[in-house]
């Protein structure tokens, strides 16, 4: 019991510490807003400027533009959380990324109209189309670079964890092995039977398929070379040109193993792998 109790004490005030941090984090973020929507809105007319005779507080401006802004943020968050677990715990590219901005900026474009419009019976107001258009290009390009600001950090995260840090768990059996990405250089398959074989030259097997597998892992560091193997980018020590425009891969000396001693790349995957290697 003595044991146990300092144990929770930690893990109940990293828990604490890490709710401070968020919360600190969302309200830097929301100070921000909060000053980049009263510079803008006292800029967008004569009558809001604060030198000027005729001074008034933009109120309906500013709270239109904080209902947009939690909109928005709605909007990203939930986007960036559905490409999170679909695309970026797997791997960061910059495809993915800008599929990511494009599908959010598209779905911002779909909800201005009607919100605006709304807002606009609400206060009384009317709706004119160009300058809706005009709101709605300015959303975007202040949408594109706002969230570009307050997910760079995630996506770096997200790259790192990717590449370097990411582990696999190995089922072997009743036998479980985590290894991390770095500890693989490749997957093999033999007599039906795919078999990982780490840096240090330790071989184990496994309960996956290759298919599986290359479903699995990051593409960025693993290349499915044919039928049999997938080979870490790390592990490869040598290139060959051979006949009929393929490629002939040897591995790093520490791999020691005659199955997968020499790998053949054909020439329809021979661009693929070069395009991945480089």
């Amino acid at each position: 019991m003595n044991n146990k109790q300092p144990t929770k004490d930690i893990q109940k005030k990293a828990w604490h510490t890490f709710i401070f941090s968020s919360a600190w984090r969302w309200f830097q973020k929301a100070i921000v807003l909060m000053i980049f929507f009263l510079v803008t809105n006292h800029l967008t007319k004569r009558e809001s400027f604060p030198d000027g005779e005729s001074y008034r507080f933009p109120i309906e401006g500013f709270l239109s533009s904080i209902v947009l802004c939690i909109l928005i943020g709605i909007i990203a968050h939930l986007n960036f959380k559905f490409y999170k677990k679909k695309y970026f715990s797997k791997k960061v590219e910059i495809v993915i990324i800008i599929w990511y901005m494009a599908s959010t900026l598209g779905y911002i474009t779909i909800m201005y109209f009607p919100v605006n419009i709304i807002f606009n019976i609400v206060v009384g107001g009317q709706t004119e189309f160009y300058y809706l258009l005009i709101g709605l290009l300015i959303t975007l390009l202040l949408s594109f670079i706002l969230i570009g600001l307050f997910y760079a950090q995630d996506l770096y995260n997200l790259y790192k964890l990717s590449i370097k840090d990411a582990e696999i768990i190995i089922e072997s059996g009743a036998k479980i092995t985590k290894l991390t990405y770095e500890d693989i250089a490749c997957f093999y398959s033999e007599n039906k039977i795919v078999y990982t074989d780490q840096s240090d030259g330790t071989t184990i097997n496994t309960d996956f398929t290759l298919n599986e597998l290359e479903e699995k892992i990051n593409d960025q560091l693993f290349f499915r070379a044919n039928r049999q193997i997938i080979i870490h980018k790390d592990a490869v020590d040598q290139i060959e040109k051979i006949e009929n425009g393929k490629l002939r891969i040897r591995l790093q000396a520490s791999i020691v193993n005659d199955t997968i001693a020499e790998i053949n790349i054909s020439r329809y995957k021979r661009k693929a792998f070069m395009d991945w290697f480089e």
